[in-house]
């Protein structure tokens, strides 16, 4: 994988022209695809999903989700999921799961219960996905702090409510340890050897956070004998750390020097083992003046400030790194009626920063020439909730919202990326330094080419949620070796793939009915703009010019 996104900057051209804030007229965008300049293969970062809630995993909407999600990828989804550890009854609830695989008896022995956890997994390798397990949390007969242990969280509640027992340290390190070489056994004797060497384990969550209740030390304590029990249980498994967020840079510092050179608590030697390294990113949105403002600079920043940290290590070059969280905030279940400023996620806006934000993922890739492989979006659904409540969600009761349809078309986006520079896209500099707010849009393109298939991506984005006009853009692609070929236009907006404007046309019904469901349904596919049209090519170049909305995602595919 080495080099995988080396020269992608030349993506990103950049030509902002300062001009007035309240100048409203948005000059054209002018976009040229080279397709025979190749600049590394196509590795689909975006093909990551996870969610605090795993008991969703085997719920109805839970494995409709699912199977949608592997379908739209190109290769084998990976998702996380919280609390896979965690004792209880295996009822969800928000910012709740349960699996109750380890409890004892009365005498102190460990009780191995698999049930709710098989179910988990069984239905993602039924589908072709692969776990980033999370070892954690806590049970609680192991807890230091067992009581109390089950929270009863709401939106709206202190989001400090739910930090309970489950987030303490063992008070029985070997225990701990057993429990974790137990499950991987079990893993290969379920699933095969060959299928487990394909997941990634990793310990905890956020532990530089409330997430963990113990000390640094503790910590690494944990994961040393986690990491030695998984190795144990299968040499062969792969498993990192940290999962830090927010400003954890120290915190992950420290852990990689512990990993490199520390003893190791079990073992007594040096080092621990660390096949993958992981960590956070999230923006901060606020509501200003009733107007929603996204911050996807605390975003991109939080990812350069981790990479920074890893690349100050040569040995760890080559390791593969994860963003395991990766957003545009922190709390997937605090819905906008509590949280307004969340009022992004059901329409076009979460599309757009998904698309330009997953551009200077790859870009930050290049730039520190690092092994990134994937970026967990923390999205999924949630049962039996209200009909578009502004969860950070896919899917409202089975429903696709738009955000969906934004790794639909990166599932169209395969081969090599090729080069693709747009004169009215934001350079990352300036993205790092002040966001996405200046006078006019980010209008940014990512492109790929596949044997005789050219897909390119093309998004219209601003941190500010207002309606704008639509800009004329103009693609220019070279390289067609055909007379003709076939383009396919997709688009997302407010009047294409997009579920959430017609139940607003609906009328917002609180109970849609069974008719208006399946209406909602269809509107939350990927849809065109119209029908496949036989295009002309001369010497080898088709030009193009569509009027893009702010706030809208553009996927043109050519065939020849």
């Amino acid at each position: 994988m080495k080099n995988k996104f080396s020269l992608l900057a030349t993506f990103l051209l950049v030509h902002v022209f300062l001009i007035a804030q309240n100048n409203v007229n948005q000059p054209n965008a002018n976009i040229r695809i080279s397709l025979n300049q190749k600049i590394g293969k196509m590795y689909p970062a975006w093909a990551w999903f996870g969610y605090d809630e795993p008991n969703y995993t085997y719920m109805k909407d839970g494995k409709k989700l699912l199977s949608e999600i592997a379908a739209l990828s190109p290769v084998p989804v990976y998702v996380r999921a919280h609390s896979l550890l965690v004792t209880g009854d295996g009822v969800p609830a928000l910012k709740w799961g349960s699996t109750n695989a380890y409890t004892e008896d009365a005498n102190g022995n460990p009780i191995y219960d698999w049930t709710i956890i098989d179910q988990i997994f069984d239905t993602y390798v039924q589908r072709g996905m692969k776990p980033l397990a999370q070892i954690g949390f806590m049970p609680e007969a192991l807890s230091t702090h067992p009581v109390p242990y089950k929270h009863a969280w709401k939106p709206g509640d202190n989001y400090n409510d739910i930090y309970t027992g489950w987030a303490y340290p063992p008070k029985d390190y070997q225990k701990w340890a057993e429990l974790v070489y137990q499950w991987v056994k079990h893993s290969v004797a379920r699933y095969g050897q060959k299928e487990v060497e394909s997941w990634y384990w990793e310990v905890w969550n956020e532990p530089n956070s409330a997430y963990w209740k113990g000390s640094q030390s503790e910590f690494f304590k944990l994961y040393d004998y986690s990491a030695d029990a998984v190795k144990r249980a299968l040499p062969t498994a792969k498993i990192g750390g940290t999962d830090i967020t927010g400003n954890g840079m120290k915190f992950q510092d420290a852990f990689l020097k512990h990993c490199l050179v520390d003893t190791n608590y079990v073992t007594g030697k040096i080092g621990s083992p660390l096949d993958l390294i992981l960590f956070h990113a999230k923006g901060s949105p606020k509501l200003e003046k009733g107007t929603v403002v996204m911050s996807a600079r605390a975003q991109l920043k939080n990812i350069e400030d981790n990479l920074k940290v890893i690349q100050a290590y040569p040995s760890l070059k080559q390791v593969p790194i994860v963003i395991g969280e990766s957003d545009p905030e922190g709390c997937a279940a605090c819905g906008m009626a509590t949280s307004p400023q969340n009022a992004y996620r059901n329409g076009t806006m979460y599309s757009s920063y998904t698309a330009a934000t997953f551009a200077r993922k790859y870009e930050l890739a290049q730039k520190f020439g690092s092994n990134l492989i994937g970026a967990v979006t923390w999205a999924f659904e949630f049962e039996n909730q209200p009909w578009f409540y502004g969860f950070r969600d896919l899917a409202t009761n089975g429903v696709d919202k738009p955000v969906l349809n934004v790794f639909r078309m990166f599932g169209k986006m395969q081969g090599d990326f090729v080069e693709a520079t747009s004169d009215r896209a934001y350079s990352l500099q300036m993205a790092l330094d002040s966001s996405f707010r200046g006078a006019k849009t980010d209008i940014g393109t990512l492109a790929t080419k596949r044997q005789k298939t050219a897909s390119i991506l093309v998004w219209n984005y601003h941190d500010v949620d207002i309606k704008g006009e639509k800009t004329q853009v103009s693609i220019e692609i070279a390289g067609i070796n055909a007379s003709s070929a076939t383009l396919i236009h997709y688009r997302i907006d407010d009047e294409h793939s997009n579920s959430y404007e017609l139940w607003k046309k609906m009328g917002s019904p609180k109970e849609p009915t069974s008719q208006q469901i399946a209406e909602l349904e269809k509107a939350g596919q990927l849809t065109q703009v119209n029908k496949p049209q036989k295009v002309s090519i001369s010497k080898g170049h088709l030009k193009l010019s569509t009027d893009l909305p702010r706030q809208a995602v553009d996927l043109f595919q050519v065939n020849w």
